[in-house]
């Protein structure tokens, strides 16, 4: 009788929706759903709660939130994928280390610094990276519980998601926020900031806004907050009317942007905030004076007549204390795997990390932002993840190189080193913990609360680890 394959066994770095997609296609794959291939399946992660981007970079009033994070629950709730929390790839656990125990490994880390902005300015006090913001108001362990909120005026610099996510949040009034998860810092934070103005800036036109209708849409349902457009904003080119006419996304936001339109024109504004969007702006100096951020300086931009602008020598100063930039995300360099620097990613052909000589390191992939770059939504997450998982298998045969694939080695040697890591189990124990702290608390109407985020690492570690 011949002996049953031992199990391929396979690390994943990184717990967000990247890498729990992968570990989720690969045990839907026809091979292991029939038996052919047994797999075994750890995802590592360097926060102690899984997730990734969605708990930790996400707005908390984001309305996608909730059922983004259930489907990723009940892939890990299955019980076939392991999950091991607060272990860093590269310090708790080496690449030689993985190599010991797993056969192939793929790297899912994502994307979370920030992009660079080179102007005049940029390093002065009061301008900030929106990823470290973002991180902020998420509750991110490794980051200060403070955050100076103390400008009555703002920019933000970006026209995605997240600059709509930061606008939204910078100019909402805290106590809207206190049917979401948010910590009791975070809101202590916005409830006493000051702020009456925030101008959202985007280069190019309406036309070529890069946000969704979902986002935008959101904007309109801040409390005692007021939408601000310009007219002369509002210019098209030839590229600009074929989009609006082709791409339904983009006719829809124009819908709704020229029904705000109208409405600031028959309607007074008398919100006590005001967020304004800007188009058609790009950012030329951040002004300062003794070191602090005192104003902005943008150029108007013209549309080129396929898309794109160029500057126009026409600038306009506004009056800010703060700047946000958000301009898109960038890799972080993995220790022992090739980077490319300019795109911010791990080195790699349609998911499979390649060497110096573009020649595939046998048992190594990426998937998701580190693999492709920080663009896309779930949808193109999910279609990452089944490219990896296609080579992977097709791979497979030459990959059963693990010197200890038993599934509890693993384990033995966290142990041994003292690594304090968390599981799927001690996840589901702080998740009840927060929903407790939030049953114990009260939002603005005076209803309990559903979750209210823990902060600190290691009362994360402390309540996941009973």
């Amino acid at each position: 009788m011949s002996q049953a394959p031992r199990a391929l066994r396979v690390a994943i770095i990184g717990a967000g929706p990247a890498g729990i997609y992968a570990a989720d296609i690969l045990t839907k794959s026809e091979e292991v759903k029939n038996g052919d291939v047994p797999v075994a399946i750890d995802i590592f992660d360097r926060y102690p709660a899984p997730f990734g981007l969605i708990r930790y970079g996400v707005a908390p009033d984001h309305p996608r939130i909730k059922g983004i994070v259930n489907a990723l629950h009940q892939v890990l709730d299955r019980g076939d994928i392991r999950f091991f929390g607060n272990v860093e790839y590269g310090t708790d656990i080496t690449l030689a280390e993985l190599k010991e125990h797993y056969d192939a490994i793929i790297f899912a880390t994502g994307a979370i610094k920030d992009a660079s902005l080179d102007i005049p300015g940029v390093e002065l006090d009061g301008s900030y990276g929106a990823s470290d913001f973002v991180s902020w108001y998420d509750g991110h362990p490794d980051y200060p519980r403070e955050w100076p909120l103390n400008a009555k005026e703002i920019a933000v610099l970006g026209n995605g998601n997240v600059a709509l996510d930061v606008a939204r949040v910078l100019s909402k009034h805290a106590d809207d926020l206190l049917v979401t998860e948010i910590p009791s810092n975070v809101y202590e934070g916005l409830k006493a900031s000051p702020v009456t103005d925030v101008h959202v800036f985007g280069r190019r036109g309406p036309a070529q806004i890069k946000f969704t209708p979902l986002e935008l849409r959101e904007l309109a349902h801040s409390r005692d907050v007021d939408i601000v457009l310009y007219d002369e904003d509002f210019q098209f080119d030839e590229a600009s009317e074929e989009t609006m006419t082709t791409n339904s996304q983009v006719k829809v936001m124009m819908k709704t942007l020229n029904k705000w339109r109208e409405e600031q024109k028959e309607t007074e504004q008398t919100a006590s905030r005001r967020l304004h969007l800007h188009f058609l702006q790009s950012p030329a100096e951040i002004m300062g004076e003794d070191g602090k951020v005192t104003g902005i300086k943008m150029e108007r931009t013209a549309l080129n007549g396929n898309g794109g602008v160029e500057g126009t020598g026409e600038f306009i100063d506004y009056p800010v204390q703060a700047v946000y930039r958000a301009i898109g995300y960038f890799g972080t360099e993995l220790p022992e795997v090739g980077f490319d620097v300019e795109r911010g990613v791990v080195t790699n052909a349609e998911g499979r990390v390649i060497d110096d000589s573009s020649v595939p390191v046998p048992g190594l992939y990426a998937t998701g932002w580190i693999k492709r770059g920080p663009v896309g939504l779930i949808g193109s997450t999910k279609s990452d993840a089944l490219e990896t998982i296609t080579h992977l298998l097709e791979d497979r045969p030459d990959l059963y190189t693990a010197a200890q694939p038993e599934v509890d080695s693993i384990n033995a040697h966290m142990d041994a080193k003292g690594i304090k890591y968390t599981t799927w189990e001690g996840w589901q124990k702080l998740d009840e913990h927060e929903k407790a702290l939030g049953a114990q608390s009260k939002d603005a109407a005076g209803e309990p609360r559903a979750r209210v985020k823990v902060v600190d690492r290691e009362e994360m570690i402390k309540v996941s680890r009973g």
